[in-house]
């Protein structure tokens, strides 16, 4: 099977999107930008319509890409993201804003790590998307775990990590990071409170359902 030629078929499938997301789809590639891979997204968005969270806790805004995506598939729907790197802070609010969604996407500026005190002032939430740095996956899903509201679900993109996750990788720094995101898969599999499925579409996708 060619998984390269049906990758390109269902990309061929997938709806022009909007002007603006499609700039930002332009913007990502030219800058090198890490925004989540297309079908993926596509992927993410039609099971979160399943699902109709309200309240979205997203890690690693980047330039507000996925967020703007989920509030503009779910219309009721308002997320609160955290980002770090200052030029994407500048463009996150920049196309947030160019979006008319600045009333349902809060852009918290600062680490995930570090932030947990301001994401908490915003209560609890139905989902959390995990897109950050991914050597501390662990760490976040650790760290605001306690916010996920009862049935909720944790989402964490690029969890196959451009197919590496299969491959030995001779450089050491990369070969590490590959055995973090590894280990990460691993624990959460086994993980007591949740029932995981990882998703080999785009760059990996895990859904975890909290139990009970």
């Amino acid at each position: 099977m060619d998984q390269q030629a049906i990758q390109d078929y269902l990309l061929a499938l997938v709806k022009e999107r909007h002007p603006l997301l499609m700039e930002m789809e332009d913007y990502a590639r030219e800058q090198h930008v890490p925004i989540m891979d297309l079908l993926g997204m596509e992927h993410m968005l039609q099971f979160l319509r399943l699902i109709q969270p309200k309240k979205i806790l997203e890690l690693g805004a980047a330039i507000g890409y996925s967020s703007i995506r989920m509030v503009q598939s779910l219309s009721q729907c308002e997320v609160v993201t955290i980002e770090r790197n200052v030029p994407r802070i500048e463009k996150a609010k920049e196309y947030i804003a160019k979006a008319g969604l600045t009333h349902q996407i809060t852009l918290i500026e600062g680490d995930a790590l570090l932030s947990f005190e301001e994401v908490q002032k915003h209560g609890t939430f139905d989902v959390i998307f995990i897109d950050a740095a991914k050597g501390q996956y662990k760490r976040f899903f650790e760290l605001y775990e306690p916010l996920l509201n009862d049935n909720g679900v944790i989402i964490s993109d690029n969890v196959l990590f451009h197919g590496e996750i299969v491959q030995y990788i001779e450089n050491k720094r990369r070969r590490c990071l590959v055995n973090k995101i590894k280990d990460y898969n691993e624990w959460l599999s086994n993980h007591p409170k949740y029932d995981t499925t990882i998703f080999p579409i785009g760059d990996g996708v895990t859904v975890s359902k909290k139990k009970g």
